[in-house]
């Protein structure tokens, strides 16, 4: 079974930055700079969590797993927000 995540990152290396959103591109969509929704198994949340690990550094790098609960039946995507309204992101994202 699937579970939703939110996956925040706050990585403070541009390099390491670039590695971090590459990674995270083949796991969820991408819903802003550093924020990512993942409908992950329980292996592929292991895989990802490993990953990640190896690429960060652990005293100045931060990584969030929100859990959004089971893939299915939650219904639509419910996303609100303040200020500029949510778009989808169907275009590529280029992090320089």
């Amino acid at each position: 079974m699937r579970t939703t995540y939110l996956v925040c990152y706050d990585i403070c290396d541009d390099k390491r930055l670039r590695k971090v959103f590459r990674l995270m591109r083949g796991y969820g969509d991408h819903l802003q700079y550093s924020v990512f929704e993942c409908a992950l198994t329980p292996t592929e949340l292991v895989k990802l969590r490993t990953a990640l690990g190896g690429m960060i550094d652990h005293g100045e790098d931060q990584v969030l797993f929100v859990s959004l609960g089971p893939a299915e039946g939650r219904g639509d995507r419910v996303i609100t927000a303040l200020g500029k309204p949510y778009t989808s992101v169907d275009a590529p994202c280029f992090v320089v």
